[in-house]
């Protein structure tokens, strides 16, 4: 009977033990990155007009496959939402929704109060002049109940409040400021509570790494918690380049946010190869300077010497969030590809720039694989 009872305890084990290097080998042979990292946080990317309209079905393929996660460009600002006071154009917003709903991914509204791409009606009575901070607080509320109302359930979270602060920690001048004064960031947030006490709210802003805007932000943070605001994560827009910032000050700003006790997001990852030609410009979008020869140094493809500094660099990165996976919850490219990132244009127009995981013809670089490797092997 003992031997019986043996000899089937140890068939047992034996069989768990197949099964268990069944399931690792299946695991460390997918090339999927949303797969690698499933256990750790989403992934995720933003997606462009032409690819929300369903005109670019080769780079869905590889939404679908790589990402688990999508948050809008463009399509949800409010410029594009409400053009004129009242009229809502809820077309593109609807299809990215549904594509999300379809693709059973996790679905980020962006951004419901930024001081760019903000409609000039905005701010302006019809004889051109500042409107009081009443109206404009009026006209905050209509349009957060409104678009986030209508996707209440839906849309999973939402960046409230974009770029509020400066560098040096000081709140930036913007019209939402200047009209309202800092509560407009607490009205923004109670306004998108109010009308989905369920969905997650970010504050998202750049240059999240420097000590100043650092300080600046755990600041008004600790100030929305003391207040009583629900805010449930951090979003570190990661536009990166090969030297800066340093990991270091990155890793010193996770552990900041997440000490105020909310997630940390990764929400904008692209990484310039390019030089810049001001290196305080941060992400301000209304950086413009006049394109010169010198600043689009490889309009036939990276040399091999770039490319093993973009390795390397995606890769630190990467093992940082791993490495503060117990608070990071989500990883967002901006961006599929190549060809449709941002930074082929800003802050120089008509530049050639590498930055995202993808190539131009939607091919994974070889650091893809490496990058799902790292997920794949931690901790074993």
């Amino acid at each position: 009977m003992k031997k019986r009872n043996t000899f089937f305890l140890a068939s047992i084990f034996l069989a768990f033990v197949f099964l268990s290097s069944c399931n690792r080998t299946e695991q460390r042979n997918t090339d999927s990155l949303q797969e690698a990292f499933k256990p750790y946080f989403h992934i995720g990317t933003a997606l462009n007009f032409r690819q929300v309209m369903g005109h670019d079905t080769v780079t869905m393929e590889v939404v679908k496959k790589h990402f688990n996660s999508i948050v809008a460009e463009n399509c949800m600002k409010s410029g594009m939402i409400q053009r004129e006071e009242g009229d809502f154009n809820f077309e593109l917003a609807d299809q990215f929704v549904k594509f999300g709903e379809e693709n059973d991914m996790f679905i980020i509204g962006h951004t419901l109060i930024w001081h760019s791409q903000a409609p000039r009606w905005f701010f302006t009575d019809e004889d051109g002049n500042d409107v009081s901070r009443e109206v404009l607080i009026e006209r905050m509320k209509n349009h957060i109940y409104t678009v986030v109302g209508r996707y209440k359930g839906r849309v999973h979270g939402w960046d409230v409040v974009n770029e509020a602060i400066v560098d040096d920690g000081s709140f930036r001048k913007s019209k939402f400021y200047e009209i309202i004064g800092e509560d407009f960031i607490k009205l923004a947030f109670q306004f998108a509570h109010e009308a989905d006490p369920d969905a997650e709210l970010y504050y998202n802003d750049y240059s999240m790494a420097v000590p100043g805007k650092r300080n600046g932000v755990v600041k008004m943070v600790q100030k929305l918690q003391e207040q009583g605001v629900k805010i449930d994560a951090i979003g570190m827009q990661g536009h990166i380049g090969l030297d800066y910032p340093e990991v270091q000050e990155f890793e010193n700003s996770i552990k900041a946010y997440s000490d105020l006790g909310v997630k940390v997001m990764v929400t904008e990852l692209d990484l310039s190869v390019l030089p810049m030609p001001d290196w305080g410009a941060g992400a301000e979008i209304s950086k413009d300077y006049e394109y010169q020869k010198e600043l689009n140094p490889y309009t036939e493809g990276l040399p091999d010497s770039v490319n093993v500094l973009f390795e390397k660099r995606y890769l630190d990165f990467f093992n940082l969030f791993l490495k503060h996976q117990d608070v990071i919850s989500r990883v967002t490219l901006w961006g599929v590809n190549d060809n449709n990132s941002w930074k082929n244009n800003w802050p120089v127009r008509g530049r050639t720039d590498y930055p995202l995981l993808f190539d131009r013809n939607n091919e994974p670089k070889p650091v893809v694989d490496k990058i799902i490797q790292e997920a794949l092997t931690k901790d074993r």
